[in-house]
């Protein structure tokens, strides 16, 4: 009986993975070597999602429509035996794109995911081994079948803009729509001293959040042993994730493998704001502070 059930999980969790939509990056694809990055990209397709839901702000960000997609959130996972490492590749990155152009390389996302995927290693100098995205509407479904995410707040928060709404300080189980506001909060306040005070460190602080956040994810999904439950993120996952065309069965399991217990550094790549001759408020890299990072991911 137990043999049975052990191999009608396998097939279960084996469907799932075939279920998965793959993208066609393998030829834009880093050869691997001692360690292997994964591109996670947040994508704000809202497609599947009901605009007249509670707290839709979450998901439809500052006055969106719905409509068109862009990628919100990019993040750099460096698995490897020397340790794991995580980055944000800001939004607001100018670089030279894959097309030659200079511009945001957020904006590189719209060419599709090869184009993001040649940007972030010819504009930033990071190689691309296996490329995952997945949509709001899937992100928020992930969290609630873990049954939540827990942050420690130092302070109450909020956001009015995406929605997140944080009454009390201290450990706070987020559930998928308020993980939503958090990861995506842009407006980002505290009451301190009773008063709101906005973060001061503005994009960099966001980027922080979604650092610790994906943190507290991935050990959610890796400390999971029951099997309903691991067939519940494997159904919640299934229909909004996107993975490169080369990612294999044994690639999957071994990312999976590794998500236990996985506690990544936090680093961030040095940047500094500046204007461009449109007027456009960038980021820039500072040299050559931001070699030094990079260099930890090639």
């Amino acid at each position: 009986m137990l043999v049975a059930l052990l191999v009608a999980f396998l097939l279960f969790m084996l469907w799932q993975f075939s279920r998965i939509e793959r993208v066609e990056v393998g030829d834009v694809l880093s050869p691997e070597g001692s360690g292997t990055n994964y591109l996670i990209v947040g994508s704000d397709s809202r497609e599947g999602f009901d605009p007249n839901a509670p707290n839709a702000g979450a998901v439809m960000g500052d006055g969106a429509d719905g409509s068109g997609q862009r990628s919100d959130t990019m993040l750099i996972l460096r698995t490897s035996d020397d340790g794991n490492l995580m980055t944000s590749v800001p939004r607001d990155l100018w670089v030279t794109r894959a097309d030659g152009s200079e511009g945001r390389i957020n904006a590189a996302y719209r060419d599709g995911p090869a184009s993001l995927i040649q940007s972030i290693q010819q504009g930033v100098g990071i190689p691309v081994h296996h490329y995952v995205e997945v949509d709001f509407v899937t992100f928020a479904g992930l969290v609630d079948s873990v049954g939540g995410v827990v942050i420690d707040f130092p302070y109450p928060a909020r956001d009015t803009h995406s929605g997140l709404d944080v009454p009390q300080a201290g450990p706070v189980t987020l559930d998928g729509t308020q993980a939503l506001a958090y990861v995506r909060s842009r407006h980002y306040e505290e009451l301190i001293d009773g008063n709101w005070v906005g973060d001061p460190t503005g994009d960099l602080g966001r980027v922080q959040r979604q650092q610790a956040f994906l943190r507290a994810v991935m050990g959610e999904v890796g400390s999971t042993k029951n099997p309903i439950e691991l067939m519940g993120i494997a159904s919640s996952l299934a229909d909004g994730l996107r993975i490169d065309d080369e990612m294999s069965t044994w690639d999957a399991l071994t990312f999976a493998r590794h998500m236990r217990g996985l506690d990544p550094e936090p680093v961030e790549i040095p940047t500094y704001g500046y204007r461009t001759s449109d007027g456009a408020a960038v980021l820039g890299l500072v040299e050559p502070d931001a070699d030094a990072v990079i260099a930890r991911f090639q």
